[in-house]
């Protein structure tokens, strides 16, 4: 459960987080980087997806939205039949939360721009 969330910092189960995070309900990886700051590649989301199978994935694309999902970002997902959800990323926490009671997800989150 992601408790809050402002410009740089998540706070997740009571745990303050002020990198990058991707959240599951299985783990937290709150050092999380990007192969190209503000784009979402298959790349950086591969090794998780396939690990983890969530049947959706919420991505948090910054405080203002700046940060982009790839067309072939997904491309990938819907090919394997994943649901994306995305927003800014005040939104995409909602998001996480609200699908989270029901659905294996996964959370991608920029904390800043």
């Amino acid at each position: 459960m992601i408790d809050s969330y402002s410009f740089g910092k998540i706070v997740i189960d009571g745990k303050r987080f002020n990198s990058d995070c991707i959240v599951s309900q299985n783990y937290v990886n709150g050092d999380w980087w990007r192969k190209r700051g503000h784009e979402l590649s298959v790349e950086d989301i591969r090794e998780v997806i396939e690990k983890e199978k969530p049947e959706a994935i919420v991505v948090g694309k910054g405080k203002y939205g700046l940060m982009k999902i790839l067309k072939e970002t997904e491309e990938f997902l819907i090919g394997l039949g994943i649901e994306i959800h995305s927003g800014n990323t005040d939104e995409a926490v909602k998001t996480y939360n609200d699908i989270s009671a029901d659905k294996k997800v996964i959370g991608f989150f920029h904390l800043t721009c």
